[in-house]
């Protein structure tokens, strides 16, 4: 099971790629920043969020999770405002897994 709770149905085959590549990273936790995030705004996205969306994807999970949760410096070539987004998506403020 992914944990997706969105349907691709109705996405173009970019969008639908990036959906999956967000919810099957690999770490789970990953899964479920990139996925919900995903999940969530995957419609929305611009043309240029969604390469930065797919350059972001491409970031190990480690590097990636340190940034989001603050334990990396975030490298300035990523820390853009889709990244902020996504950083901002997650709160912290409960466990990933609820």
């Amino acid at each position: 099971m992914s944990g997706t709770t969105r349907s691709s149905a109705g996405l173009d085959t970019r969008r639908r790629q990036i959906l999956y590549r967000s919810w099957h990273r690999g770490m789970r936790e990953m899964d479920l920043i990139m996925g919900r995030f995903a999940d969530a705004e995957i419609g929305e996205l611009s043309e240029d969020d969604l390469a930065e969306f797919e350059r972001l994807i491409e970031v190990t999970d480690r590097d990636l999770l340190g940034w989001i949760t603050g334990e990396i410096e975030t490298p300035q070539n990523y820390d853009t405002p889709l990244f902020k987004r996504l950083k901002a998506f997650h709160t912290h403020t409960s466990p990933i897994h609820s």
